[in-house]
């Protein structure tokens, strides 16, 4: 079977990597690191038609849940792209990776997902629609925020409605067994595990799995959660909010009817493959991130205003008279770096790309110009130079913490 993925991350990595153990030949299209590049949100109907010529199969992953997202764009616009492509080059099968609650549309996110689900039913192919609760895998979004938050001396109690998490593994046996199928198939799946639960009880499955001791649980106020999700601080958006309120959770049998197999407990399919240091690692690192990027850029803010709206100009230029620098001259470096220094601190802030690793090189050029002509300096009691290591090593770990572009 000659399958195309539409979309690389979290389910459609797992789902490639068996698919290909099954002996399919599979093509992973994405924005980035994929075998194909795509833009959902740009590439028309003839563009899909030319691609998916002499495939038997189509899987959309493809997927976004942030603030500001495209979703029109990428879950309605673009999907029904995609399938239209599908139908026009003749691929027997399409399966569409929806979302539990697409069929209320409660949100801007679940209503692009319904808009995509709607158009692919009226199309005349071999089509299924599988509506997954939260996946929990490694590798997932998902579990990579709970599992921060389960990390925590005190869990925090979010509320909210129940949710039925799923293993990926389950979610990719599902589509396999979709895609051998007998045509036509014609089916809609609500993806779920054999489990309710509120998001703190899946918080503590997690925590048990990274090793860490129980903990207690802290709830947070709704209106807390409305106040982050309003001003975008963290990953928590409007959208993500009104969908916890309203739970995520299925009947579970008839999944099992469709599919025939049982889905595993959350809890087992995680004992399957234990937490390693680096799961742990992560976990604790990632509510970290956040306030080490906030420090940063305090230290580039800082940095630019303090020499020029709290020290006499006279000090500010001192040093540079040891590179012939004087006068209007002097005045204009330090307006420059001053200048330098704030970009950074700005760039931080607004979650810029490679912002971090532009401070390491402004860093490294002020180190290396002070080092030259003024050595006594990394002897200086209080770190003048010395310090400057500190911020190199915390500005390499941000660059580093950073997510690749989708």
């Amino acid at each position: 079977m000659r399958v195309m993925i539409v979309g690389g991350g979290f389910i459609g990595g797992h789902l490639a990597g068996r698919l290909r153990a099954e002996g399919c030949a599979v093509t992973v299209a994405g924005r980035r690191g994929a075998d194909m590049a795509c833009d959902l949100a740009r590439d028309d109907t003839a563009v899909w038609a030319q691609r998916l010529r002499g495939y038997d199969a189509l899987v959309n992953c493809a997927g976004i849940l942030a603030a500001g997202a495209n979703y029109d764009g990428v879950h309605a616009r673009g999907a029904i792209a995609l399938f239209d492509g599908a139908a026009q080059a003749g691929v027997a099968r399409v399966v569409q990776i929806s979302s539990l609650g697409a069929s209320d549309g409660t949100t801007a996110y679940h209503r692009s997902k319904r808009a995509a689900d709607e158009h692919l039913v009226s199309l005349n192919l071999g089509w299924a629609i599988v509506r997954p609760s939260l996946v929990v895998g490694r590798g997932g979004g998902s579990a990579a925020l709970f599992s921060a938050l389960a990390a925590l001396p005190l869990m925090p109690d979010m509320g909210g409605g129940m949710v039925q998490p799923i293993a990926i593994d389950d979610l990719v046996e599902a589509i396999w067994r979709l895609l051998r199928r007998p045509l036509p198939m014609s089916v809609v799946v609500d993806a779920v595990g054999p489990e309710p639960m509120r998001l703190v009880d899946l918080m503590a499955i997690l925590r048990r799995w990274l090793g860490f001791e129980a903990t207690r649980s802290l709830p947070v106020p709704r209106w807390m959660m409305r106040w982050v999700a309003t001003l975008g601080i963290g990953p928590m958006t409007r959208d993500s909010l009104t969908m916890l309120e309203a739970g995520n959770a299925a009947p579970v049998e008839p999944f099992v009817a469709a599919l025939g197999f049982v889905p595993q407990p959350v809890a087992r399919a995680l004992d399957r493959s234990p937490a390693t240091q680096g799961d742990r690692l992560a976990a604790r690192l990632s509510p970290l991130g956040p306030v080490l990027r906030g420090l940063l850029a305090a230290v580039w803010l800082a940095g630019g205003l303090v020499p020029l709206l709290l020290t006499p100009m006279a000090s500010n230029t001192h040093l540079l008279a040891r590179l012939g620098l004087t006068g209007e001259a002097a005045i204009g470096t330090v307006w420059a770096g001053s200048l330098a220094d704030m970009a950074v601190g700005l760039a931080l802030i607004l979650r810029w790309h490679g912002a971090a690793l532009a401070g390491v090189a402004l860093m490294g050029a002020y180190s290396l110009i002070l080092a030259a002509v003024a050595p006594e300096l990394w002897a200086d009691p209080f770190g003048a130079l010395v310090k400057n290591l500190a911020v190199l090593g915390l500005s390499l770990a941000i660059h580093a913490m950073e997510k690749p572009h989708a």
